[in-house]
């Protein structure tokens, strides 16, 4: 596995693997499939993108990471090919996300998770991250009350 910064070629296969999370339903908030310009816009080359990096196997995209700028902080999303999840590659893609989002003086780094997300949730306490604030209150668009958990990883 190599893990790397994300380039606009990867945008196609990050959209692939994003939309497929999203088709399979209950590990993101996300509901709806995103476009390939919309995957570039928030998670690789927008303006609020501070860091986006892939793990590859074979020359496939098998994950990503980005963080942005969301309400004057920077969040974190992970997306892990489904069948391939807790087998190092979120982990490695951290370590270089933590790197780059050092380079940029960045102090904190958060996830928000929603609380149905019990794989999400184990991944990012694994990593060190810790609960900061509760949306008992979060729903999806179609109307389910979820919850969300936002954890913090404190990167100094």
């Amino acid at each position: 596995m190599i893990v790397r910064q994300a380039r606009s070629p990867d945008v196609a296969a990050m959209t692939a693997l994003l939309n497929q999370i999203i088709a399979l339903g209950g590990t993101t908030a996300h509901q709806d499939p995103m476009s390939p310009q919309e995957v570039a816009d928030h998670y690789v080359s927008g303006p609020d993108v501070l860091s986006s990096v892939v793990a590859e196997d074979e020359g496939r995209v098998i994950g990503w990471q980005s963080v942005s700028l969301w309400r004057a902080e920077a969040h974190i999303g992970t997306f892990v090919q489904p069948g391939l999840q807790a087998r190092g590659a979120g982990q490695a893609m951290l370590t270089l996300t933590c790197d780059t989002m050092r380079l940029c003086d960045t102090p904190t780094i958060i996830a928000s998770i929603r609380a149905d997300n019990l794989p999400g949730l184990a991944y990012y306490a694994r990593l060190g991250f810790v609960d900061v604030a509760h949306e008992p209150d979060f729903a999806l668009n179609d109307g389910r009350v979820v919850r969300r958990v936002h954890r913090r990883f404190d990167l100094v």
